[in-house]
């Protein structure tokens, strides 16, 4: 077989769906200077979400972004932002945009030689972490790893923040993402009849997400909580109680998925609530209607 090429990695009609690097350099200025004006030298982004936010992939790694002439910054004679990757750097390097990616990319170093990495690149301060989105264990890990640079802050409100106010591309995407939500509401109003599961209603919801791209994850932030994409429920079994923190609930079909559709049947003169969320390209849209 022959070895893969970056080619192959098309979105519908051979459209090209990375983020633009305008966006990415963006963002990363941004948070440059948010760490500066919190007196902060620098960040690690771990997180998968936020990784693609900054970096425009998620593959296995970790971005160093330093604060705003800060140690490590370019201003200050370092490397700049840089995306140290397990797998795949190749990947990586594109989904940056090529040869015009905005930060460094290079493979993981061990974590034995990471302080020394990082004090190579200009770095003399601990970065801060993500202490409120990566597992204790993993946190622990890598404040211990840092430990010799001094104490790691954490940095997690401060890219929430950024992340909250939207780019006219992102709300493009959402835009676009609502579309194809509507089209999702119109495919289950098509086979609504007697007799039909929720299951049943949920899957023709899914066709419709799955063929315009969507990747096959909500995200959420609130641990413990999953989002199910496609909630529809019917009569009384909406009331009940899940482990969602909604107001709906539902049986879901077993019970290590206990809430939102299951084999419930559909019958006459019972409202049906239908709760889709489709993300397009990572951006996400929420509506719920009755029928």
């Amino acid at each position: 077989m022959a070895p893969w090429s970056t080619d192959d990695i098309i979105g519908p009609e051979g459209q090209d769906w990375r983020v633009p690097v305008q966006q990415l350099e963006y963002r990363i200025g941004k948070l440059a200077n948010l760490l500066c004006e919190a007196n902060l030298p620098g960040a690690i982004i771990q997180n998968p979400v936020d990784l693609y936010y900054y970096t425009g992939g998620r593959q296995n790694g970790a971005l160093f972004i330093p604060a705003k002439d800060a140690g490590g910054s370019v201003a200050n004679n370092g490397n700049g932002a840089t995306f140290f990757v397990r797998r795949s750097v190749r990947r990586a390097l594109f989904e940056a945009g090529g040869d015009n990616s905005p930060f460094e990319i290079t493979k993981f170093p061990s974590l034995k030689r990471m302080v020394q990495t990082l004090t190579n690149m200009g770095v003399s301060s601990s970065p801060a972490l993500q202490k409120g989105e990566i597992p204790g264990d993993f946190c622990g890990k890598f404040e211990s790893v840092l430990a010799p640079l001094g104490h790691a802050e954490d940095c997690t409100s401060i890219i929430h923040n950024q992340r909250e106010i939207k780019s006219s591309w992102e709300i493009d995407l959402m835009k676009e993402a609502a579309i194809i939500q509507h089209e999702m509401f119109e495919a289950v109003q098509s086979k609504i009849k007697v007799g039909v599961s929720e299951l049943d209603l949920a899957a023709e919801a899914e066709a419709v997400s799955r063929r315009r791209g969507f990747g096959g994850n909500i995200q959420m932030r609130r641990f413990p909580l999953q989002c199910d994409r496609a909630v529809i429920v019917s009569g009384r079994a909406g009331g009940i109680p899940s482990f969602f923190d909604s107001a709906v609930g539902g049986t879901g079909p077993h019970s290590m998925a206990g809430m939102g559709s299951g084999f419930t049947k559909i019958r006459r003169n019972q409202p049906i609530l239908v709760d889709l969320v489709h993300a397009h390209r990572g951006y996400v849209v929420d509506a719920t209607r009755m029928f």
